[in-house]
């Protein structure tokens, strides 16, 4: 049969059949859909109105307004999660272990009961953060317009979001919400890694940040800097590892510059600098200064790298 004699039934009937086999034929239990982009993205844009009243949603708020349009919000969305929460329990499930699952409708609600009871911790890191892109940028007029303009605090908010979610052991929304913000300013976080208070990304573009990064308090780091990991051990089956501490722990008061490249789980000391384009697989000793020019040198005198 050539394709010109498919007919629109031929089509439909061996897309079906292929869905029915191979590693994304999964099934959900008692046919409950799979978590939905569209109603997590309203639950983030909830979230980020409630995290900075009257700069999202209604600009019309005042202080007498404020606690009913917070709590009928944060009321919406505890239901719209629980049910994300759940969505995303299914999502995963082994079809052969639903019996296991019994009670996930319950813990979904409690997980995303526990979530919001976080949401007041999560606006004091996004606060330190908007201070932070504040104090960092001569370009900043006001505070307000970090959270208005700068990526960095748009993207930290999905990340916060996402990564008490991660905490929770919330299954696959993390991920959908860090992915969000990736589409959306360009920067890459994944869920699982750990940032201190007051982190600013300048610019932001093209930031990668790994699942088992920790970074510390008043981090500051540029665009195109990739905080990753050097290499991947495979078990006895040949597959990959996977959850080993693999990222860069960052400490306390560190500078990187755009471009900078530091792989593995290597130790940038606090107070370190770390100079445009630098490629580092090495630790770092607090108060070092890395750039370029020293780097290329050492790894022509020892032949080490950096």
């Amino acid at each position: 049969m050539t394709d010109e004699d498919y007919t629109l039934a031929d089509v439909v009937a061996l897309l079906v059949e292929s869905g029915d086999s191979g590693p994304t034929s999964h099934r959900y239990s008692d046919d409950i859909p799979m978590p939905s982009v569209e109603i997590l993205s309203e639950i983030v844009e909830s979230l980020r109105c409630v995290l900075f009243p009257g700069y999202y949603g209604p600009s019309e708020i005042t202080p007498d307004t404020m606690p009913y349009y917070i709590g009928s919000t944060l009321d919406r969305v505890e239901r719209q999660l629980a049910d994300q929460i759940n969505r995303g329990y299914c999502f995963i499930c082994d079809k052969t272990e639903i019996n296991k699952c019994a009670d996930c409708k319950a813990r979904a609600k409690r997980m995303a009961r526990k979530f919001i009871t976080k949401l007041p911790e999560i606006r004091t890191l996004l606060l330190a953060d908007v201070e932070a892109a504040y104090d960092g940028d001569p370009a900043a007029k006001t505070h307000g317009e970090t959270i208005f303009c700068y990526p960095s605090v748009r993207a930290l908010t999905n990340h916060r979001i996402a990564h008490e979610l991660y905490k929770l052991g919330v299954d696959i929304i993390p991920r959908i919400i860090g992915e969000m913000a990736h589409s959306d300013t360009g920067i890459d976080m994944h869920p699982g890694a750990t940032i201190g208070k007051s982190f600013f990304m300048d610019h932001g573009t093209g930031t990668v940040i790994g699942e088992t990064c920790i970074i510390g308090d008043n981090v500051r780091i540029y665009q195109g800097v990739t905080l990753g990991a050097k290499s991947f051990p495979k078990g006895d089956d040949d597959r990959l590892i996977k959850g080993l501490p693999r990222h860069p722990i960052v400490e306390d008061d560190v500078i990187i510059y755009a471009g900078a490249t530091i792989l593995g789980r290597v130790t940038i000391g606090k107070g370190a600098v770390v100079g445009g384009n630098v490629w580092i697989t090495r630790d770092v000793p607090a108060g070092a200064q890395i750039v370029q020019s020293r780097a290329l040198h050492q790894s022509f005198v020892d032949g080490s790298g950096i």
